[in-house]
């Protein structure tokens, strides 16, 4: 992850997009540009009917580039064929490819990054500041709450309507310095620990997240189901937003899914029922069925020396569930209404960086072809 991860720990994005690790000998196959995509304006919130085959553009989480300079990856992703970006904004992405502040200060400046964009024919389609505001260390929370201020900010000025996140972690009490992620409700100190963490730090952050969202006219804080955090599954999200209000969402990450034993298929319409299906990570989880036989599935690795007795790791699509899984994901995502982008963020360990990028990309726009001519 970025350099804003936390105190001396590179974190997981940094150590895998860094690292060459255990990459295929052979590249994806080069795909075509795809046709100009029917992406609405970043602010509209209006959805299409339900069961339209619309061409849900394909992009990439930029945290994937952290040694190409803007113009660079640009220049690569376009090459690509890739229709939009997902661009972090600080905290654990880090803002290698957008200097906040700086575009914040220099309306120039901005128009000029934009622009970029804008003459690849690319849409700077959502903002990402991944962090944990709600941290027990108020230097980290203070940090970490004004990332998300500032994104909500540029978010406004570019015409950004969706800022992607997580919902951070506190303590389990006033006096704790380190967050405590409870998840069940016995021993009888667990349940103390949750109903003060919803009360007292989080409910309270996000209402006011949510206003500075609303007083800028983002309406979309879509955030990620993380284990590690307070909203790791479909129900922490829709506890957090019947308690704040219809601007939290989900960033439907279904890798973080996979392992917790949902249907990828059940949770896209549940979401999409509730109007919470904000945004949509491109993401594969592989099962080691006898691992997970023998250790169950609360056993992740994120290295290749632990894949052995690993019951699961992140994968590129395609490569932890079929293409004709992936298939039935998109056909559900056209199916529902979904107005987001398929953004792909590659955190696999055995096709680091471009190479999980170019395959995840492979398989999305061969099932998304196949499912337009379809409907043709």
């Amino acid at each position: 992850m970025g350099s804003n991860a936390g105190p001396k720990s590179p974190g997981r994005r940094t150590f895998l997009t860094t690292t060459s690790l255990v990459a295929a000998a052979v590249a994806a196959p080069k795909v075509s540009s795809a046709l100009v995509s029917d992406m609405p304006s970043e602010k509209e919130e209006s959805d299409p009917p339900a069961g339209s085959a619309r061409q849900i553009p394909i992009g990439v989480f930029d945290p994937v580039f952290p040694n190409l300079s803007l113009d660079q990856m640009i220049e690569k992703i376009s090459g690509w064929g890739i229709e939009a970006v997902e661009i972090g904004t600080g905290g654990y992405p880090g803002d290698k490819h957008c200097p906040v502040q700086e575009l914040l200060d220099n309306p120039a400046k901005l128009q000029a990054w934009k622009k970029k964009f804008e003459e690849r024919n690319i849409m700077v389609a959502t903002l990402s500041c991944h962090g944990n505001p709600v941290h027990p260390d108020p230097k980290i929370a203070q940090r970490d709450a004004e990332t998300f201020r500032r994104t909500v900010l540029l978010a406004d000025r570019l015409g950004v309507g969706v800022i992607v996140g997580f919902s951070g972690c506190p303590g389990g009490n006033p006096t704790d310095t380190m967050p405590n992620w409870a998840t069940y409700r016995w021993p009888p100190e667990y349940a103390k620990i949750l109903d003060w963490q919803w009360k007292e730090k989080v409910i309270p952050y996000w209402k006011q997240a949510a206003k500075l969202a609303r007083e800028h006219g983002v309406h979309k804080l879509a955030l990620e189901m993380h284990p590690g955090f307070v909203v790791y599954n479909p129900m922490t999200l829709l506890k957090l937003r019947e308690a704040v209000g219809e601007e939290i969402g989900a960033n439907c990450d279904l890798s973080h899914l996979f392992w917790q034993g949902c249907d990828p298929i059940e949770v896209i319409r549940m979401l999409s029922k509730q109007g919470a299906l904000f945004h949509a990570h491109m993401k594969d989880t592989v099962m080691f069925k006898d691992n997970v036989a023998k250790y169950g599935v609360l056993n992740f690795a994120f290295e290749t020396r632990d894949l052995a007795q690993a019951s699961e790791t992140f994968r590129a699509v395609g490569y932890g569930h079929s293409a004709s899984t992936w298939k039935d994901i998109v056909r559900t995502y056209m199916e529902v209404g979904y107005r987001g982008i398929l953004s792909i963020e590659n955190e696999d360990p055995i096709l680091p960086g471009e190479v999980g990028v170019q395959r995840a990309l492979y398989v999305l726009k061969n099932v998304r072809s196949e499912l337009l001519a379809a409907n043709a």
